[in-house]
Parts: structure tokens; sequence; C-alpha cells
């Protein structure tokens, strides 16, 4: 019985090594000692897995290829002055130098990616920067519960390559401080230091600043804060203390700089307002209950 299963492999390996074809099959018959019927089974298949090998070459790369760019798709993340918003640095240019900012659904219609961030619960504003994405939360969400939200929407476009706009439907990004031949040499000069001082300091924090205006009569320039300059607690600060200050230094006719605020910004702030009152009002009544309820129990 030895005898014959012996010269069962011998036969085998030696119609393995003739067939120069197959070469799964050589590689295979290293390991058929071991076993006399596994051998017989490789033997007898080698075509078959030579063609699987050659049929998986075509995909595995692609595959791979995929597989790689997930793994090596890392987003950072940086705070921002504002508590209430989070910068989110894909590590790939995000624009192509310019701004844009969605405060509503309808507004993001044009972009994928933009809507996709503003249907995460929580999220209320998104801002894309050359490089960064800002997205801007309710007070009442943490971020540790909506990071990873915004990660898996951010990985999957970037690491996808689709484009940051539908087709045709491409915002065009603000042009406040591009130089008009109909600007005076002071709005000139107004956008010139905007352009080149003070918006590059903004966007590092996840903000921007449009021009809106100066009226040459008060001496007053209007600017539109964005990003997670929208909302700050220092945004009048950063408007006073640091961009009015080097206006005035810069251009003498400058007497002051305030923020400017549209008519659904205005709406909105006045709702915010009137919700801070009525809850103020809430807990006032709330604290005389109980001062009253106190009293009687006291007396």
């Amino acid at each position: 019985m030895r005898s014959s299963i012996a010269s069962s492999s011998r036969s085998v390996l030696a119609a393995a090594v003739a067939a120069p074809a197959r070469p799964a099959v050589r590689v295979a018959a290293r390991g058929l000692a071991t076993s006399s019927r596994a051998a017989a089974r490789l033997a007898s298949s080698g075509v078959g897995l030579a063609r699987g090998v050659n049929l998986g070459r075509g995909a595995m790369p692609r595959l791979a290829g995929a597989r790689q760019q997930a793994r090596t798709m890392f987003i950072q993340t940086e705070t921002t002055p504002n508590e209430a918003s989070l910068k989110f640095i894909p590590g790939v240019d995000v624009t192509n130098g310019t701004t844009y900012e969605f405060l509503d659904l309808r507004s993001a219609l044009p972009s994928p990616l933009a809507t996709r961030l503003l249907t995460i619960d929580g999220v209320v504003g998104v801002f894309f920067g050359p490089d960064f994405v800002t997205c801007s939360k309710d007070d009442s969400y943490a971020w540790s519960i909506l990071k990873p939200e915004v990660f898996a929407v951010l990985m999957e476009h970037f690491s996808s390559g689709a484009p940051l706009f539908k087709d045709g439907q491409a915002a065009d990004g603000p042009e406040d401080t591009r130089i008009l031949d109909t600007d005076s040499e002071i709005v000139g000069m107004i956008k010139e230091l905007l352009e080149t001082r003070v918006r590059p300091a903004i966007m590092e924090d996840g903000g921007d600043i449009e021009y809106k205006g100066f009226d040459e009569e008060t001496g007053i320039v209007q600017l539109k804060l964005k990003g997670s300059c929208r909302g700050c607690s220092s945004s009048s600060v950063t408007l006073k203390n640091g961009i009015e200050r080097m206006l005035m230094h810069y251009v003498p006719e400058v007497q002051s700089v305030e923020q400017f605020i549209d008519e659904e910004e205005r709406i909105a702030l006045d709702e915010f307002n009137k919700l801070e009152a009525r809850l103020a009002k809430k807990k006032d009544d709330t604290h005389d209950g109980k001062q009253k309820i106190s009293d009687y129990l006291s007396a």
C-alpha cells in the first residue's frame, strides 16, 4: 500500500512538472509530499486556479487603490474663537481660492456636500474656504456627537473625487474686494487692505469677511462676517480692536467699522432675542413661584 501511494505521488509530481503552461500547479506541487490526495486535486484543477488568478488581476488593483485612498485620507480639525464652529481640514483643495457660505438647505442645493452636511441634525451652517470646511452647530448639540457624522460625510466626498457643485450650478464667489474702475481711491485702499491683510487672518480662524460699503460722509466701513466669525462673541472685538484700528491707521478717512446684517439675519436675530427674553421670563416666574411656596411653608 505504501509503495502504491508513493508511486502515485511520484506520477502526480512528474505530471505537474511536465506542464509548463500551468504555473499555479508548479507552485502548489511543492507541498504535495504532505498529501497525495491534495496533490491529485490541485493537479486536476490547475487550469481553473490559473484562470481564477488571471480574472482577479484586473479588479484587484482598482479595489486596492480605493482602499488605499480611503486609508490615506486624513481630516484634521481646528478649533475657532467661536465655540459653535469647528474647522475641518481635509488636506486637499476645497475651492479655487474663493469662499462660499450656506445657512439653509435652499441655498445649499447647488452643492451636494453642503446639502449633506446641513441635513445632519445640529449643523446650522456650512462654510467652504480654499482648503477647509467650517461647520457651525446649534448650541444644544455637542461636537462629540456631531464630529463623527461630519467626518463620515467629508471623508466620503473627498475620497470619491466628486465635484463641490453640480454641473452648471457653481455659485459665484464673492468679489467684494475686487477693485473696480468706479471705486474711489479711498475705497480701493480699503479693499486692498481687506484682501491682503485682514482676510487671510480671518480665514485662519475658519471664517471670512465681506466688504459691503463705505460711507464717505460718515467714514463708516460696513463688513459682513461669515463662517466661524458669524455669531462669535469676540466678533465685535475683532471688528473694533483689529480691523477698525488697522483701517484707521492706513486710511485716515475711515472713522469706524460696523458689522453689516442683512434682512434675513436681522429677522433671525430678532427671533433669537425674543426667545431669550421668553426663557428669561419663564425662569424668573419659576423662581418667584418657588419663593412664594417657601414663604408659605415657613409661615
